[in-house]
């Protein structure tokens, strides 16, 4: 049905919004109702997400969607990170607010569990890379420290399960955010449910996995009285971000063989596959196996993205300098090119207190050109990221067997024209960037979807093409790239 508007609330690690998006039959328009602020609240030693305070930041943004729209919201639909969760009581409480994954809780978790069990058979039953703040480390963390949580909990709801409780009061575990829990099993389409008997975990708080497009039924009443959305139905997006932002690629057949970068704090990188690669290579390579829209898998890796360069401006701003981004692109494209590089998943650079001094440290121990200033971290980070791309890139080709033609990058991380551009350079490949807002496209695509709107997810993508613009890039001085890429890849053997 044409004409109709589909509420996309896109919660990242940074911020959330809640758009608006309008389909016309052929085109797709998206604005922004409302936009908010989003991050760790630190309690004592323990980092949580404001749960209640990014639910009234939801209905803010949906009781402006009912004034401008009204009627014609068709449904509305969620999308967060992955791995972090929620428990509830029998009778429906939230036991406590949802631990951020940057929480030192995990550490040294990962490592332990990896003796106990043997990283070739967490890896055969999950497909997934090892993450020091998977759900299944957080979980183990509980059960290893005595938490009383685990016991009295009921239902176990990752983030985005939590929201749409908290919407239809239906409790739901969708496919997409559950891949990302290392114990669901992408070989049987279930929980790993082997795995988690064999941690000594709980099994019976998780529900049945549901797929992208479930429709949940209407808003509950009090809902409805909030934000005046009286006709729109609760669908299921692909609950997972990323899922949700590579379901809006734009790729066509000029693409040929294409892969993608999901842009934002953290940089994800993959391709879109009809099967899981659970090769030992793949493990070997630390690779994940996540689900897609449409029953895809998206074969990838986490890269420590845009945090980086969020954290180092954070920093600036508390010093007095405050400046925008436009402002740093344009200080960084000043500063000499690749003098200093740095592995952007070092470990120090996860929540360091000071990242500029971290970055300096880095670069100090490994005998590199110390960045003093901001256009010299800047570009350092920028640069980075673009060799830590290529040398995904390259590790992904090999597990696949053949070379992509086109990087398609989506998300935020498309306004920054020096990094598209070095994406471009370093890895050698036609680069389109573009949609910025890719995530909540992607989200409201599945929800026309599952209206019967859109076709499939092969007509969205049309959709997509015509109607947002994107910016292409071509290589540049590659030869100089290819230099550097060799002092990286040592980077990448040495540890400092």
């Amino acid at each position: 049905m044409a004409n109709q508007v589909y509420l996309a609330v896109d919660l990242g690690a940074s911020s959330g919004r809640v758009l608006s998006a309008s389909f016309d039959g052929r085109r797709l328009s998206i604005d922004e109702t409302h936009r908010f602020e989003n991050g760790p609240v630190r309690v004592g030693t323990s980092i949580f997400w404001d749960l209640l305070g990014l639910w009234r930041e939801v209905l803010i943004g949906l009781r402006a969607a009912g004034q401008l729209h009204g009627r014609a919201v068709a449904s509305v639909g969620v999308d967060t990170w992955g791995v972090d969760f929620g428990l509830l009581t029998s009778d429906q409480l939230l036991l406590s607010n949802p631990y951020h994954y940057r929480d030192a809780r995990t550490h040294g978790v990962m490592e332990r569990a990896i003796d106990e069990l043997g990283r070739e058979a967490i890896f055969a039953e999950t497909g997934l890379q090892f993450l020091q703040f998977n759900t299944l480390f957080q979980l183990l963390a509980m059960k290893w420290s005595g938490s009383s949580l685990l016991e009295v909990a009921h239902r176990l709801l990752m983030m985005p399960d939590l929201f749409h409780w908290l919407l239809s009061g239906q409790r739901t575990n969708e496919r997409t955010n559950a891949s990302t829990t290392q114990f669901y099993n992408p070989q049987t389409a279930d929980w790993a449910f082997n795995l988690l008997e064999t941690c000594g975990l709980r099994t019976d708080i998780l529900g049945d996995i549901v797929e992208p497009g479930t429709s949940l039924g209407a808003l509950l009443p009090m809902v409805r009285e909030e934000t005046g959305l009286s006709a729109a139905q609760v669908i299921l997006p692909a609950t997972h971000d990323t899922g949700s932002a590579v379901a809006a690629v734009p790729a066509g057949p000029e693409s040929g063989r294409w892969c993608f970068i999901s842009s934002g704090t953290w940089s994800l990188m993959g391709a879109e596959l009809s099967a899981p690669v659970l090769s030992a290579a793949c493990r070997e390579a630390n690779f994940t196996n996540e689900v897609g829209a449409n029953q895809t898998i998206r074969l990838l890796k986490n890269i420590g993205g845009l945090w980086l360069l969020q954290q180092s401006r954070a920093a600036w701003k508390k010093q007095g300098r405050a400046w925008s981004w436009d402002e740093l692109a344009a200080m960084a494209a000043e500063a000499p090119p690749l003098a200093s590089l740095i592995d952007p998943d070092y470990q120090g650079f996860l929540s360091p207190s000071d990242m500029p001094a971290a970055i300096r440290d880095y670069c100090r121990d490994t005998r590199q050109p110390v960045p003093q200033d901001e256009r010299a971290v800047t570009r350092t980070i920028i640069e980075s990221l673009a060799l830590k791309y290529r040398y995904v890139l390259e590790a992904l080709e090999r597990l696949v067997g053949y070379a992509f033609d086109t990087i398609h990058i989506i998300g935020g991380g498309t306004k920054n024209r020096l990094l598209c551009q070095a994406t471009a350079d370093a890895c050698g490949r036609r680069v389109v960037a573009g949609p910025v807002e890719a995530t909540a496209i992607g989200n409201a695509l599945v929800q026309a979807i599952a209206a019967g709107s859109i076709g499939n997810l092969q007509d969205g993508r049309r959709v997509v093409r015509e109607s947002f613009a994107t910016n292409e890039y071509a290589p540049r001085d590659t030869a100089r790239w290819s230099e550097a890429y060799q002092r990286f890849q040592a980077l990448m053997t040495a540890t400092p």
